[in-house]
């Protein structure tokens, strides 16, 4: 029989391998996690056709769960850049907020614009227009880049349809329409955190270039305001309206059952990708065809890391590493905080968020009884405090990091000094928050 100094000496040689892999020789991060798999199932004496069998049922688990809800929110996220409706949101929340505030309202963009298109992607499409704003309005760049990227890092770590987000809701078995829910509740004060710090250390760092010049891209006109934001806003809606319907009391009424289908994760972004594709007129089937296969092939990148995450975390459970440790060690005392930290440590180690986040939820799933927290209410706590962890804190082995720094004109020194130490305050403003959350629900 496996002991739990076996098992503890093989979770953690299957963590460093996965880092090692990922960071210092650059392996996909598919290939880690399932070299991973082998190392720690070997390693806790399981039979190779158990090993295989598990690392099978967990990937294809996740991809039931997942599939369809990564392809379609991939989707919408390059149909909404494509035709401009990320512009258009940008430039009505300018208009809104005012130049005066220019800050606010990139930050208030990522925010919203964050919510369907990853923080790299969103931060590209919106560099153009944010080193625009920092020359008309004399504010620094470095405030300018972490505000726009504060908005949109906060989100992307703990909102589905986000990757990472979404594998951990899938493997601890957290509603979607609740984490998102009491994500945008946990993403305002990390958002805060991070913008707050941008505006007091950015000013501290290089202005803005006069002299540098925004290549002039040659679109058709922009979609109207209200056309770009629901394909944004209504599936969130449905999402959440579901989930409250859900918790209502039963019932088999012809509303109650349109709900349940329309807040259905997959349908309500079926509904929001069409929306999208009813912001501009005169498609061509070429422009469509095109914009479909590019988010396939975004999407399958995803996919495979995601179900190779939930092949490691099927491969913890049948190792039964949860029974070992919580009888061994004192991890109820830890709550929240433990999937937090580990969190913290994977990200720093590797630099990717979404790994970091499916990788944690992997080790912590079968560890939710002895840290308290198996219940539905727990199990959001723990999907929150991973979020949390992921995006603490994002330094030089970070794709993001490289994002904003190339597209902003920041130096290393710069982007350490205010966009690590922001995403570091973000974490733990999230954190604070969620131990909010706690003390409520």
């Amino acid at each position: 029989m496996t002991s739990t100094t076996q098992l503890l000496i093989c979770l953690i040689a299957g963590v460093a391998l996965i880092v090692l892999l990922t960071a210092h020789f650059r392996v996909h991060a598919f290939f880690a996690l399932l070299l991973a798999c082998l190392a720690v199932g070997i390693g806790a004496q399981m039979p190779m056709a158990d090993v295989i069998a598990a690392s099978k049922d967990g990937f294809g688990s996740v991809m039931k769960s997942l599939g369809l809800i990564i392809v379609l929110g991939t989707a919408l996220g390059v149909v909404l850049d494509w035709t401009g409706s990320t512009t258009t949101m940008a430039e009505f929340i300018l208009r809104k907020v005012g130049e005066r505030r220019a800050p606010l309202a990139m930050c208030l963009t990522g925010f919203v614009v964050g919510l369907p298109i990853f923080c790299d992607s969103g931060y590209i499409v919106l560099s153009g227009l944010n080193r625009s704003l920092s020359r008309r309005t004399g504010t620094p760049m470095p405030v300018m880049a972490i505000s726009l990227a504060s908005g949109l890092y906060s989100v992307h770590c703990l909102i589905p349809p986000h990757p990472g987000a979404a594998a951990a809701a899938a493997t601890l078995g957290v509603d979607f329409g609740r984490l998102i829910l009491a994500g945008i509740i946990v993403a305002v004060p990390a958002t805060l955190a991070g913008f707050g710090w941008a505006i007091y250390a950015g000013r501290l760092g290089a202005v803005p270039d006069p002299e540098r010049e925004d290549a002039k891209e040659v679109r058709a006109p922009l979609p109207p305001a209200f056309r770009s934001f629901l394909p944004v806003v209504v599936p969130v809606v449905l999402i959440a309206v579901r989930s409250f319907v859900t918790l209502s009391a039963d019932g088999a009424g012809f509303w109650r059952k349109t709900i349940l289908t329309l807040g259905d994760p997959v349908i309500a972004l079926a509904v929001g990708l069409a929306l999208a594709f009813l912001t501009r007129s005169g498609w061509t089937r070429a422009e469509i065809s095109k914009l479909l296969q590019d988010s396939a092939e975004k999407a399958g990148g995803i996919l495979v890391i995601i179900g190779a995450g939930g092949a490691f975390g099927a491969v913890l459970t049948a190792t039964k590493i949860g029974e070992h440790f919580s009888a061994t060690l004192p991890l109820g005392s830890l709550g929240i905080l433990f999937p937090f930290v580990l969190t913290v440590l994977l990200k720093t180690a590797q630099g990717s968020s979404t790994v970091a986040l499916l990788t944690a939820a992997s080790i912590v799933q079968p560890l939710l009884p002895a840290l308290s927290l198996s219940n539905d209410t727990g199990r959001l706590l723990c999907a929150l405090a991973l979020g949390a962890g992921s995006m603490t804190f994002s330094q030089a082995n970070d794709a993001y990091f490289w994002v904003i720094a190339k597209f902003s004109g920041l130096d290393m020194k710069t982007m350490l000094r205010v966009h690590s130490v922001a995403s570091g305050l973000m974490g733990l403003a999230a954190l604070a928050m969620v131990y909010v959350l706690k003390a409520v629900l």
